[in-house]
């Protein structure tokens, strides 16, 4: 059975599956300029963003309209001065578009790549900074769902913190469902989106900041949209008003998302349902053969790569379209090398969605016949 209001449940890296109340609050029309909107709404979202964060003083949020990827670029563009240099540690496709971002924009840039499959090299990252006094700040993601990594930030922030630099943290997948403290990780800024952990749905993303870095940026900004500072100077002046257009239903179904968050628990009790969730895909997944693409230690419970079957008949398309039929859509790999396939443990689902799933997925491996 699958949940009532939808055809099948999504286990993907983003969008999620939401709660049916998530999705019900979106049914009333908000005025972008009215303090039941702007007061009432946006500002108590930026207030307990803020509290999911941290317990320190001296951080702040801003809200942007757009996808995740909007959010790094409002970020990368916007808070390193002409003269700034960013070292950029990569493993895997979302490090690699915060690289490319970089360099779009023309901003000085060494990458560090540790490949796909492979931690963040914390040695060549600590050698870098000896070696390069001209780099100024420090970007990585922390989830990297091209496999379902998670980078070492607490590691990476003590070097931030160590050599003086600016640390910018791609939490997209990560915030809301895995516990962390911006000022104890030295985290500069970290961004996330609306469709991840809280369990919104897409139309924004969102940036939490270390306010004294954030007011030194005035003026820094490559693009007029996207300029970080303006944006959180309108919404502390205008309380919670936006530049431009607001999304206002996906923001109302953010804050009802984060009541939902609450009610659960809080960030450390959704991060244990993640747990259980990607315990029971891994252990049925490998029950019927199939092989992970990261060692254990190096995964996330986020999402998770497997390695395609060897078998010559198996084809992903016919396999994802078995699945959907009896209720779950999965995700196509992202590995270069490796052929594979991914499946989400986050979202509004549950331990019982996944050990549902096991059981059609074993329906669904008709190379066994």
């Amino acid at each position: 059975m699958v949940h009532s209001e939808n055809p099948y449940i999504l286990l993907t890296p983003g969008p999620l599956s939401t709660s049916a109340s998530v999705k019900a609050v979106m049914l009333r029309d908000w005025c972008t300029w009215d303090d039941d909107y702007n007061q009432g709404v946006v500002q108590k979202v930026r207030k307990k963003l803020v509290s999911l964060a941290t317990q320190a003083d001296g951080y702040t949020s801003v809200l942007m309209q757009g996808s995740g990827t909007f959010c790094v670029e409002s970020v990368i563009g916007s808070v390193i001065p002409r003269q700034g240099k960013i070292l950029v540690l990569a493993n895997g496709a979302y490090g690699d578009r915060f690289a490319r971002i970089v360099r779009t924009l023309g901003i000085n840039m060494t990458v560090h790549s540790s490949g796909e499959l492979g931690p963040t090299d914390l040695d060549r990252a600590s050698k870098e900074l000896e070696a390069d006094s001209d780099i100024t700040h420090i970007g990585m993601i922390h989830g990297e769902t091209t496999t379902g990594m998670l980078n070492p930030i607490g590691e990476i922030g003590a070097l931030a913190n160590e050599y003086g630099k600016v640390f910018i943290v791609d939490a997209m997948s990560t915030f809301g469902g895995v516990p962390m403290d911006l000022d104890s990780l030295h985290i500069d800024y970290l961004i996330s989106s609306a469709n991840k952990c809280i369990q919104g749905v897409p139309g924004f993303g969102f940036i939490l900041a270390r306010q004294e870095e954030l007011e030194k940026t005035d003026g820094f900004a490559r693009s007029h949209s996207l300029d970080l500072f303006d944006q959180w100077r309108t919404m502390e002046l205008g309380n919670g008003k936006w530049r431009f257009t607001s999304p206002t239903h996906t923001v109302r179904a953010f804050a009802q998302a984060l009541l939902e968050l609450d009610a659960e628990g809080g960030v450390e009790k959704r991060y244990q349902r993640y747990c259980e969730n990607h315990r029971i895909l891994v252990e049925g997944m490998e029950r019927l053969g199939f092989e992970c693409v990261l060692p254990h230690e190096h995964q996330s419970p986020i999402i998770t790569g497997f390695r395609n079957p060897s078998h010559e008949a198996f084809e992903f398309l016919r396999f994802y379209n078995l699945l959907k039929e009896r209720g779950f859509v999965i995700y196509p790999g992202k590995v270069t090398d490796i052929d594979s396939f991914r499946i989400g443990t986050i979202g509004n689902v549950f331990p019982n969605d996944f050990e549902r799933l096991i059981q059609a997925v074993e329906e669904s491996m008709y190379w066994r016949a």
